[in-house]
């Protein structure tokens, strides 16, 4: 599959409401972790609902307010962002459905740090792209990367079952890679909330089927559980996934994935205050570490965009929103 990147000339700079966002995200999806922590349901079934009731709360005003960017979506050169946005669902749904097992199959520590290798799937996928990214950010990379491993004190099992939770964690971070990928490509054209709404749906769908095939309950939980999983849709989902989607439009996907691992110590230090959990002793230097390895990353993608000299954007590269109808 080839996936075509927003080039940096056409890219418009990071403005303070883009940073602001970004750092809701973070704090955001750092619930995230917890949450699901929390709450006494199958980590898909609590996926597949956080995912089906965004797109309830994001679908009525979507309809009502771009209903023919949906349409352009279907048709013309519209269709081909529409795939992009399809495929972005299925590609979020293989990565609920393979790292939220590795979980229960490996430990916590092992399936994060994997997990968590989702930086350098996306410079290899920005590679692919015909992109060079400078060697500052590939150093950025693996700092921040290996931070995340010494702050999860990843342990990697030998057992059989153990293995398996492994390769599922190490995908899970590669789905996530490319996930942002394609919302990269989508979110050159469509607008955040008409990507979202498809994104969302499309996951929900996928994992709807995966959860219908393996037998997972869907409901019966406790008052508490249910509290959990709305936390989950308004914070991680719509004010994490959703806004890390925003940013999209002017922060490259390979930044963003590193921003993601600042989750770490985020969810480290909710599960501390909330659930008593306390950091492991590496955890400190882990997380000196990641967060010197985003700084890097933050500065070496500025500094390779500023030798970017802009040129006027392509006639095709208009947003669907003011395309004329076909």
């Amino acid at each position: 599959m080839l996936f075509v990147s927003v080039p940096p000339q056409h890219r418009p700079p990071v403005d303070a409401p883009t940073v602001g966002v970004v750092a809701l995200a973070v704090v955001a999806v750092s619930s995230s972790a917890p949450l699901i922590a929390f709450a006494a349901a199958p980590a898909l079934a609590i996926a597949f609902w956080r995912n089906l009731l965004s797109v309830g709360v994001l679908g009525p005003f979507a309809l009502a307010r771009r209903r023919a960017e949906f349409r352009a979506l279907t048709v013309g050169a519209g269709r081909r962002e529409g795939w992009y946005c399809v495929l972005s669902g299925v590609a979020l749904a293989a990565h609920f459905a393979t790292w939220m097992p590795s979980v229960r199959l490996t430990s916590v520590a092992a399936a994060t740090a994997l997990v968590a290798t989702q930086p350098v799937w996306q410079g290899l996928i920005a590679r692919g792209q015909g992109r060079r990214l400078p060697m500052a950010v590939w150093a950025g990379i693996g700092v921040s990367v290996g931070g995340a491993a010494l702050a999860s004190g990843a342990d990697f099992g030998v057992s059989g079952p153990a293995f398996v939770g492994d390769l599922l964690a190490l995908a899970g971070g590669m789905f996530a890679a490319v996930y942002t990928a394609l919302g990269e490509r989508a979110r050159n054209t469509v607008s955040t909330t008409t990507y979202t709404t498809v994104c969302y749906g499309m996951c929900a769908l996928v994992l709807l089927g995966v959860c219908l095939v393996g037998g997972v309950r869907l409901g019966g939980w406790d008052a508490g559980t249910w509290l959990a999983i709305l936390a989950l849709v308004g914070g991680a989902q719509l004010l994490g996934h959703s806004m890390f989607n925003y940013a999209l439009r002017r922060i490259p996907a390979t930044t963003v994935s590193v921003l993601i691992l600042l989750e770490a110590p985020g969810a480290a230090l909710i599960a501390w205050a909330w659930l008593g959990q306390l950091p492991r002793a590496t955890a400190l230097p882990g997380l000196a570490l990641l967060l010197v390895g985003v700084v890097v990353v933050v500065l070496g993608g500025a500094r390779a965009g500023r030798r970017v000299v802009p040129t006027p954007l392509p006639a095709d590269a208009t947003p669907l929103a003011e395309r004329p109808p076909a």
